[in-house]
């Protein structure tokens, strides 16, 4: 059965960050992720917030290794900047240890104008590798992301999916699959059950939200009922993760949410 988490980031703005697990947790979600906690958090106060999900009765699912512009832990389009990216994934590591996150997610970084579209594929391809055997360490599985370059993430490399698909398997690392975004999927040319169907042996998670706006889930042009029963009858189990803005109070969205996504 899927289970669905909800994005601390995008919800609660108001709230401390340490208290958002236990109103994501009221809401009647069981799952939980986060981008950057140690933008939040000092690396001492990190086990505060493990603390903060088991009181809640949520797991932290996973956690962001680097930025899309690579402004965070560096690129991997660039060969250059592969001991920063593996510095970097080495000190999340840490932080996954120390949250008990067994997931992470990982992006290219903008398009290299200096260097050519192979190279930059090649570079992504030895930089994961890389990261994938340290992933594994630590028990670890490191999603890559694509995203769309048409609204979000200007100048972001990897905006199409079965790119990001053909990626992973060149990779060919088990601690290493895909997250699919519907949103950012549904941007850059849609066909998102068919495109799921298709990539479903390396996707490993999943991201949501309303297309436009990057909204409640019901404000936009996709069917997630649908398209959450496409995804569990291709055999996906893991986690769909809420990843939108709310328009409404965060509780509020959250229960719509819930309810519109039951029993997937």
């Amino acid at each position: 059965m899927i289970s669905i988490d909800v994005c601390m980031e995008t919800v609660f703005p108001d709230v401390p960050y340490l208290d958002r697990p236990a109103r994501i947790a009221a809401a009647g979600f069981k799952a939980i992720e986060a981008w950057f906690p140690e933008q939040h958090l000092a690396d001492a106060d990190l086990p505060r917030l493990r603390k903060a999900c088991e009181s809640a009765g949520v797991k932290l699912n996973n956690i962001v290794a680097n930025s899309p512009d690579g402004s965070i832990g560096a690129t991997l389009t660039n060969p250059a900047d592969r001991p920063k990216y593996l510095e970097r994934m080495a000190y999340s590591l840490k932080c996954c240890r120390e949250l008990g996150v067994s997931m992470m997610i990982t992006c290219t970084g903008n398009v290299q104008p200096t260097l050519t579209p192979r190279v930059q594929r090649a570079s992504i391809v030895e930089s994961l590798k890389a990261a994938g055997d340290l992933a594994a360490k630590a028990g670890v599985t490191l999603v890559l992301e694509p995203l769309n370059s048409l609204i979000d993430h200007h100048g972001y490399f990897l905006d199409n999916a079965c790119d990001a698909a053909d990626l992973v398997r060149a990779v060919d690392h088990p601690n290493v699959g895909l997250l699919f975004d519907c949103y950012h999927m549904q941007i850059m040319g849609g066909n998102l059950v068919q495109t799921i169907r298709d990539n479903i042996d390396v996707i490993q998670h999943f991201h949501s939200a309303g297309v436009p706006g990057r909204h409640e889930l019901d404000d936009g042009e996709l069917n997630y009922p649908r398209i959450l029963d496409a995804i569990a009858a291709a055999g996906y189990s893991g986690c769909f993760g809420l990843e939108y803005f709310p328009k409404l109070e965060s509780a509020s969205s959250l229960a719509n949410m819930r309810r519109l996504l039951a029993d997937r």
